[in-house]
């Protein structure tokens, strides 16, 4: 029987279990395949902005910029508002704090910065190596840090990942609750996914 929470449409309960590994592992993929877009408009928009005629040219910026501060902005903006970008809706996990509710922007940012210990720990050992101009040497090692940080999930007593549990948040598995209809901050705009009669 659904409970209450999930009856009104809200947030999943307190005691809601984590998704299944497999399952945020495919929602972490399809985030990968819509931030290389994310990723590709922001360098496109930045090397018009600053007249980049060369890649090698202002290329620290450009980084910073495509690959931090873009989607630091995207993730912020969902965590903080729905809990869920559109791969999380689509495979059904919901981000909330340690308690039950909705993140502030803060510490949606927050999470967003400690969530890099998936990617740091490999590029510090790619840099340290000497493989980082070694696309093939770099992505066998990120692979492997991914997937190591993935797996220690595991040693978590509620199965979250370690960054949740460094900023108080955590996934919850939101199979078993019916769709919300989304909110949007603004209060402009509201959409509902029942049909007119």
């Amino acid at each position: 029987m659904p409970t209450p929470n999930a009856q009104a449409g809200l947030a999943p309960p307190p005691g809601a279990l984590a998704p299944p590994l497999r399952r945020r592992l495919a929602c972490f993929l399809y985030e990968g395949v819509l931030l290389f877009g994310v990723v590709f408009v922001c360098a496109l928009i930045y090397s018009v902005l600053t007249d980049q005629r060369h890649a090698m040219v202002g290329r620290l910026g450009l980084l910073l910029t495509a690959f931090v501060l873009a989607p630091g902005v995207y993730f912020t903006w969902y965590w903080s508002g729905s809990g869920q970008t559109l791969p999380m809706q689509t495979w059904r996990i919901h981000l909330q704090t340690a308690d039950g509710r909705r993140l502030t922007r803060a510490r949606a940012l927050g999470r967003y910065l400690t969530a890099w210990i998936w990617f740091l720990p490999a590029l510090a050992l790619a840099w340290l190596a000497g493989w980082h101009d070694s696309g093939a040497h770099l992505a066998a090692v990120l692979a492997t840090g991914v997937a190591l940080y993935a797996l220690s999930s595991k040693l978590h007593p509620q199965r979250q990942f370690w960054h949740d549990a460094l900023c108080g948040t955590r996934l919850v598995d939101t199979r078993g609750t019916p769709l919300p209809a989304p909110e949007f901050r603004s209060g402009a705009i509201r959409r509902s996914y029942h049909r007119a009669p």
